[in-house]
């Protein structure tokens, strides 16, 4: 009997449902004798012991829905060591509920956070294998990431329906991304949609560069402008901060996101008319753009093909095009960034677009 464990860790996303599929059809292809734990809720099931029996017959025409049937949550790497309100263990809590259901192995989807645990219950002796799921596409040692497109897909389509009226009224209009603390979703949808400036957390810009672009605009007879912001963008100023000191800025900011700092700069500057647009959530949510299915199907089902070996301790990347492993010690605690020198950089500044930088 093979017993599997699987749960979905940390923000939702596009293709979840999809991945598990693969890994379970994979799975399943090949033995008939599989038992499957579903965690819910993330880690928190683990920790708890709150799970439910599933057969391979609760995977099937997930493909297309989005979020994740099993329930995600957010438990913080740097929390995971201490103990609950009751005193509570959480990392032999949930090495006894592995141990307690004899589990062969444990299947984890997620992003940055839940690989430093995922890492982290390798290293107690846990048998794991994990996919690398987050719309940010950060994950370090994979050139893609499931959620990323649909992401993207989305941000775009705003910033597409946004061209119309912002032409209409001659305003500027900023477009706030996803993204803390890496600006690809930002990046690419920016780029796909037409935006004239782009503004990343990996490039500090200057406001007086905006409304210098803006300002040329005008005057050129193209009286609105189209701003692509990734949510931790940051000024220069700023990123000469020391952490604490940005951090402590933040906590005293009057404005609830740096889309309305600017806003309230560039009009100062430039007296255009600003509005902002923040599709949040939406970007995370719906189903699966085409691309991402078959990016989780793909893992999915390298995953299975790793367990059905008894091969664990890595995350399946894609790499090249090809599905590979890479150890789960490798990616623990690195992102990846947008590098400033990367040739899409470079290649969008040729078009025109501004970085806010120079």
């Amino acid at each position: 009997m093979l017993r599997i464990g699987i749960l979905t860790s940390g923000g939702d996303c596009q293709a979840l449902n999809a991945a598990m599929r693969g890994v379970v059809k994979g799975i399943c292809s090949k033995r008939n004798d599989v038992e499957i734990f579903g965690f819910q809720d993330g880690y928190r099931g683990l920790i708890y012991g709150d799970f439910k029996m599933l057969t391979s017959k609760d995977f099937s025409g997930i493909l297309t829905r989005g979020g994740t049937i099993l329930g995600t949550s957010r438990q913080p790497f740097k929390m995971m060591r201490v103990p609950d309100k009751n005193g509570l263990d959480k990392v032999e809590a949930m090495k006894h509920t592995y141990h307690k259901l004899s589990l062969d192995c444990l299947v984890i989807l997620g992003g940055n956070g839940t690989h430093k645990t995922a890492n982290m219950l390798s290293e107690e002796g846990l048998n794991v294998i994990t996919l690398p799921k987050t719309i940010d596409n950060d994950l370090w040692g994979t050139d893609m990431t499931f959620g990323f497109q649909s992401a993207v897909d989305i941000a775009t389509d705003t910033i597409d329906r946004i061209h119309t009226t912002a032409t209409s009224h001659s305003r500027v209009f900023i477009i706030e991304v996803m993204g803390h603390k890496v600006g690809h979703v930002t990046l690419h949808a920016g780029i796909a949609g037409g935006a004239d400036v782009i503004l990343l957390p990996e490039i500090p810009y200057d406001i007086d560069v905006i409304a210098d672009i803006i300002q040329k605009r005008s005057a050129s007879g193209k009286p609105f402008t189209i701003i692509a912001v990734a949510e931790g963008a940051i000024s220069k100023e700023d990123a000469k901060l020391k952490k604490k000191e940005y951090k402590e800025k933040l906590e005293k900011r009057k404005y609830p996101s740096i889309s309305y700092e600017l806003a309230e700069q560039i009009e100062k500057k430039t007296d255009k008319e600003v509005r902002i647009t923040v599709p949040g959530h939406t970007q995370r949510g719906g189903s699966p753009c085409p691309y991402d299915r078959v990016i989780a199907t793909r893992v999915g089902a390298a995953a299975a093909k790793l367990i059905l070996k008894e091969d664990y301790g890595y995350m399946i990347a894609i790499k090249n095009g090809e599905t590979k492993k890479v150890p789960l010690s490798e990616v623990a605690g690195k992102l990846k960034y947008v590098d400033p020198e990367d040739s899409l950089i470079k290649e969008a500044k040729m078009t025109g677009i501004s970085f806010g930088d120079k």
